[in-house]
């Protein structure tokens, strides 16, 4: 009975020491701080696009389908073909112009050939018509040596051929003032005529679409299909079918969260970093930011907010189409002092920290 008593005190004696080791205060742990620059910063996603395009259209009178496109990324200069259309409507109407321009000028050709046989028939009636008068002339001579009734009779015929002539002479006045009236006319017709067909010639020729500019061209999103503009596909006026960006300046769209597009303002400094150019860099600044923000999905309310960015300096001009990494700074202060977290205590609102003095 002893031995247990003497065992249990042991024990107590044992679980005080321990308890009063556990209750032993370890000194604070210590921690060096420096004077550093801190730094706020958002990383997201951005997409690189070229500040200026030449976008190659579908002239405003044409309603066809595409003949032949170029490549995408293929390299043209100023000049180079890279879409020809065709427009059935359009080479019918050309068509159908040169036919009646055709027939208009031989049916002008035909006028005037008839029109100056008839004024050379009536010009050869009025030169007979003047040997007529002249021989009545002469004739008038002997009216003094013949009887009463021969006298009216050369009189008569004298009047008859003065007539005739007058009327010949009028005749072919208006004659040449209709002549005159209807070739004007038929031309009229033919000039008409020509400029609808040069008008159609050069809309043909408008069907083949040239390059602006030298540059990498990429095909246009069908605005049907939302696919890459094909042959055979239906085209009509002002669609988009050639892209050929401006290479020399670039700009960064980024999609942010409504909690990230709060944070960022127009001017924070942003720098780029390309997965497929793990050499190059960029630098810029936010530029712009959209004004409403687009829902994740239809009746959702969840929005991404689109921003701009712009690109200022690069090692080398990313091209466009490619994806990047963008570090928006939305702070940043030069000479602070970073303290951690686990060292700042608070009390009554208040927060301190406990500075470790050197041992004197």
């Amino acid at each position: 009975m002893s031995n247990r008593i003497t065992h249990f005190i042991g024990f107590l004696l044992i679980a005080f020491l321990v308890s009063c080791n556990k209750q032993e205060i370890k000194p604070p742990s210590t921690f060096t701080v420096e004077s550093t620059s801190f730094e706020d910063a958002i990383e997201l996603e951005g997409h690189v696009l070229p500040v200026e395009v030449n976008t190659i259209v579908t002239p405003g009178f044409v309603d066809g389908v595409v003949l032949s496109i170029v490549e995408d990324g293929t390299y043209v200069n100023a000049g180079d073909t890279v879409c020809v259309l065709e427009d059935k409507n359009l080479k019918d109407s050309y068509d159908r112009n040169k036919a009646d321009l055709d027939n208009s000028v031989a049916e002008l050709n035909k006028v005037k050939a008839d029109l100056n046989m008839q004024y050379s028939l009536l010009e050869a009636q009025v030169k007979s018509n003047e040997a007529e008068t002249e021989i009545a002339n002469l004739d008038s001579t002997s009216l003094k040596f013949s009887t009463l009734i021969q006298s009216k009779i050369k009189r008569l015929e004298l009047e008859k051929v003065s007539i005739e002539k007058n009327k010949l002479q009028k005749k072919l006045k208006a004659m040449a003032v209709i002549n005159q009236s209807e070739v004007k006319k038929l031309e009229m017709r033919n000039k008409t005529l020509q400029m609808r067909v040069e008008m159609a010639e050069k809309q043909m020729k408008d069907l083949k679409l040239v390059a602006p500019k030298a540059g990498l061209a990429t095909r246009a999103i069908h605005q049907v299909t939302s696919k890459k503009v094909l042959p055979t596909d239906p085209v009509w006026g002002q669609m988009p079918l050639v892209i050929i960006p401006e290479l020399t300046k670039m700009k960064v769209t980024i999609i942010a969260t409504e909690g990230q597009f709060k944070r960022i303002d127009e001017n924070d400094s942003v720098s780029y970093s390309f997965d497929a150019m793990p050499g190059n860099k960029a630098w810029g600044k936010i530029t712009k930011k959209a004004p409403v923000g687009q829902p994740i999905k239809e009746n959702s309310k969840v929005k991404m907010f689109e921003v701009e960015a712009s690109v200022d300096k690069s090692l080398s001009i990313p091209p466009p189409d490619l994806s990047c990494r963008c570090k928006i700074i939305i702070k940043h202060t030069d000479h602070v002092m970073v303290i951690p977290q686990v060292a700042i205590f608070e009390e009554e609102g208040k927060k301190y920290v406990y500075v470790q003095k050197a041992k004197t």
